[in-house]
């Protein structure tokens, strides 16, 4: 007898969890139902559909053969039929059956032997006035896309306002300001772009590779009310007017499972529905997976919520394959990421060091920075990496990255992010197997040498400095008592102690033994080099000859100017 399959939700996980069950069992039936009249299509690629960077909307629903992904192609090359158009109102679970309003308003019942809910997210809304205003936004399926970017390419827009600076708002920010050099502005309540994904000084790295490229950032600051008439003409934060014809809702996402509630199926306390390792909700003939289920924080043990299509799609394959019969597990995940913004890209996998210490770990964070392939090599670039780990366990709780897109840095995100659920140690990264070649990495890799400062520091023959820390002393150095001692060897390196011989010294670091009368005793002596490897150097053969004091300036000068510090020219005098 053949099983009657039914898919609430044809956008991500639904249809992958139908096309995996009918290679498995031809003879089943499947049916994709989807209140939106557009199925099946990348949602994550909706922001490079409105900068132009993807041509078509059409490309974001077809397949790599430019196939477009409709009711038609999913019935003659997949064998579903897809129902766009059709709500899907109730779950009987007794009768097994999903009452459905069609297109035409008629309602019925379709029976199913097998369920599943793959319904995702809505936006979250702000409870501020101006919100149903005309040309405000929430990014939240393709229809919005679809205006935004009609709106954009007609020259309507000259001045937009990004309300949240997390994964959705900083993409779109870069669509709007990059191809259509539209001026826009980002408000955060936070005080960092990606809170809880990444630490303030890569946020603040990114943030600066966005405002060099005219997007306008105000941190910390709660939006009260959009303004206007019929259509929005201003943002009305808590310190400031900000003129605006778009507005860009980005603060999150809530899950739409108010059709699993009242079907009575098990619901977490965030509101998600509560899932098995199967995939399975509590009731075993329904399936739930996307953004609509909470699953396992590979990291923490503990509930965790990861609205990503790339996970979608891997739950869909464990349900088909389950559904069909078979035994697949989805254990959960560690959170990895990537966000591009303009020439540059922030990853990472695991947790910050903020959520590290959250969640209850004694937890610290080491940063590098390293060209990504052999320093002898033409073609290369400095990427930054910072380490999460638990300081009692030496246990690695996450990583993250801060590099160009053409770089190798997502590669070694990638690279850590895959063992991270079996709790590596620092010295697992410092041992990582990476394949080497000059083209494409150095022989000790930047991913080696992040987990070897690691092990330094917990060790404590490392003491790192990060950026703010070295700016606040950069700044008064005379309330912080310091000094700072240059590592570097080249020619210009004495330009800063000619310029404030008072607390700059510059000695190549294969001088400094022999220059130890030139250190001062007496003072918090900052170490300083390009990229924190001569400066470590440095630091370890001042502890020998008994200069404890000492600070090392981990990622370097290269992740001072990344940082934005003022650091080359000018200084205030104080």
């Amino acid at each position: 007898m053949s099983d009657n399959i039914v898919i609430i939700g044809a956008v991500a996980v639904g249809p992958k969890a139908g096309c995996r069950f009918k290679r498995l069992r031809q003879d089943g039936n499947v049916t994709l139902i989807d209140q939106d009249e557009i199925i099946s299509y990348g949602g994550c690629g909706i922001p490079y559909f409105v900068s132009g960077d993807v041509s078509d909307e059409s490309e974001l629903r077809s397949t790599s053969f430019h196939m477009v992904r409709d009711e038609t192609f999913f019935q003659d090359d997949k064998g579903l039929t897809a129902l766009p158009g059709t709500k899907a109102l109730k779950i009987n679970r007794e009768n097994k059956t999903v009452q459905v309003r069609e297109k035409d308003g008629n309602e019925k019942d379709l029976p199913y032997d097998k369920l599943v809910i793959g319904v995702g997210t809505k936006p979250r809304e702000l409870n501020i006035p101006g919100t149903s205003l005309k040309k405000v936004f929430r990014v939240g399926n393709m229809h919005d896309a679809i205006q935004i970017q009609q709106m954009v390419t007609a020259g309507q827009v000259e001045k937009a306002v990004v309300i949240g600076a997390g994964f959705i708002g900083l993409e779109m920010a870069e669509a709007l300001a990059d191809m259509w050099q539209i001026d826009t502005t980002v408000v955060e309540y936070c005080d960092q772009i990606m809170p809880g994904f990444v630490s303030k000084s890569f946020s603040t790295m990114a943030q600066r590779t966005m405002e060099e490229e005219g997007v306008k950032f105000y941190l910390g600051e709660s939006v009260e009310a959009i303004d206007g008439d019929d259509a929005v003409q201003s943002v009305k934060t808590n310190q400031r007017t900000l003129d605006a014809d778009m507005v860009i809702l980005a603060v999150g996402v809530a899950p739409n499972t108010d059709i699993a509630r009242e079907a009575g199926l098990e619901i977490a306390p965030g509101g998600f529905i509560k899932v098995n390792d199967k995939m399975q909700t509590s009731d075993p003939d329904i399936y739930a997976g996307g953004d609509c289920i909470e699953i396992e924080n590979l990291i923490t043990g503990k509930p965790g919520f990861f609205p990503l299509g790339s996970l979608a799609n891997r739950q869909g394959r464990v349900i088909g394959t389950n559904m069909a019969g078979g035994n697949a597990t989805f254990k959960g995940a560690v959170g990895s990421f990537v966000v591009k913004t303009f020439d540059m890209a922030l990853a990472g996998a695991g947790l910050s060091i903020e959520t590290a210490r959250k969640g209850g770990f004694d937890a610290i964070s080491v940063q590098v920075s390293q060209f990504d392939r052999a320093h002898f090599y033409p073609d290369k670039e400095i990427i930054y990496l910072e380490l999460v780990v638990d300081q009692k366990t030496r246990r690695v709780l996450g990583i993250q990255g801060f590099g160009g897109v053409g770089s190798g840095m997502f590669a070694r995100i990638n690279a850590v992010a895959a063992i991270l659920q079996y709790e590596p140690t620092v010295d697992a990264v410092s041992n990582l197997e990476l394949a080497y070649s000059p083209p494409f990495a150095s022989a000790m890799d930047v991913v080696n040498a992040l987990g070897n400062a690691t092990e330094n520091y917990l060790d404590g023959s490392y003491v790192p400095m990060e950026q703010d820390e070295f700016e606040t002393n950069w700044n008064n150095p005379n309330d912080n008592d310091c000094f700072f001692l240059d590592c570097r060897a080249y020619a210009d390196a004495s330009v800063f102690e000619k310029k404030y011989p008072e607390i700059w010294k510059s000695i190549p670091h294969n001088e400094l033994l022999n220059r130890l009368d030139e250190v001062p005793k007496d003072k918090k002596l900052v170490l300083v080099c390009n990229t924190g490897v001569r400066s470590y150097e440095a630091q370890v053969n001042l502890k020998a000859k008994g200069f404890d004091n000492t600070v090392s300036v981990g990622a370097g000068v290269a992740s001072l100017k990344q940082f934005g510090i003022d650091f080359d020219l000018e200084k205030k005098d104080n």
